[in-house]
């Protein structure tokens, strides 16, 4: 028998035989369920996974951390201690195979980087709450505030995000209504929307309807635990009351887009939440398919 055939029965052995010695970076990646599609491993966004992480990982340990979950995308939120070492996380990425797919509000340092380095992240932007005047006048002023992006992601080829964030300019209508006033006046149709259900909690028994009106302008929906009340607010997925429902709503809407999942707990190792949260998401999707196939 020739090495070449005998290969892969070693190494399948050394992976169980690392898998019973509870070495968890020697079990190869779980395969998705069939039924996943958008809800993938290997298409999942990982985000607010920086500065929420008890451990501080730096980009290279960050990227491991990424290969050893299965990941490959990634939403890049950042402090000003993180600025020194934007390129060095830009360039662990690309050595570890992963996708720069989003970088939180913008720094000027950025736009070099982007040139020199061929990457095409999201721009991820809070939407700003206009407080005076008519409805129309809200909106104009803030699609107006967020111009200057506007224009700097035009310039450099990337999509911008209006994000959800809570208040004015958090709600869903008032996002597809910037979005639109964008769009059509100033013909940034490079502009959408990424929502997160962490911001969302006031539309969860509305969220079919809410859904659909997004749907058209989505680059990105954040999935999180949901229980009323935002009680808590971070909540790994599958722990909550309402997310199954919800997710369900994603899933009939025929929404083919980009789909991310948190860190966001500060005081936690951010790689267990994350695997957290791709089980949860694993067993909602399987759950829903086996109730509900299409």
């Amino acid at each position: 028998m020739t090495w070449q055939r005998v290969a892969p029965a070693v190494l399948g052995g050394l992976l169980l035989l690392g898998a019973a010695a509870g070495d968890p970076r020697s079990v190869p990646p779980e395969q998705p369920s069939a039924e996943a599609g958008i809800f993938s491993k290997s298409k999942l966004v990982a985000w607010c996974i920086v500065p929420f992480d008890k451990l501080s990982r730096g980009p290279r340990e960050r990227a491991e951390m990424l290969v050893r979950l299965g990941l490959t995308r990634c939403a890049y939120d950042w402090r000003k201690q993180h600025v020194p070492t934007f390129e060095q996380e830009i360039l662990e990425y690309k050595k570890h195979g992963i996708e720069f797919f989003a970088f939180w509000n913008w720094h000027p340092s950025m736009e070099a980087l982007v040139r020199k380095h061929g990457i095409r992240p999201q721009i991820w932007r809070t939407l700003p709450s206009s407080r005076a005047g008519t409805q129309a006048e809200r909106v104009k002023a803030a699609a107006q505030a967020m111009l200057p992006l506007v224009e700097t992601a035009s310039r450099l080829g990337l999509k911008l995000g209006l994000y959800n964030h809570g208040g004015w300019g958090g709600e869903p209508n008032n996002l597809v209504a910037v979005c639109r006033h964008l769009r059509e006046q100033h013909g940034a149709d490079h502009v959408g929307i990424v929502y997160n259900f962490h911001h969302g909690h006031g539309h969860i028994s509305d969220f079919e309807a809410t859904f659909r009106l997004l749907k058209p302008y989505l680059l990105c929906v954040n999935l999180n635990g949901m229980n009323d009340g935002a009680k808590p607010k971070i909540l790994g997925i599958g722990r909550g009351k309402h997310e199954r429902t919800m997710i369900d709503a994603i899933r009939r809407s025929g929404y083919a887009g980009p789909v991310g999942i948190l860190g966001h707990q500060a005081h936690r190792d951010v790689e267990k939440c994350l695997a957290e949260n791709i089980e949860g998401l694993d067993k909602v999707v399987r759950e829903l398919s086996q109730r509900n196939p299409d």
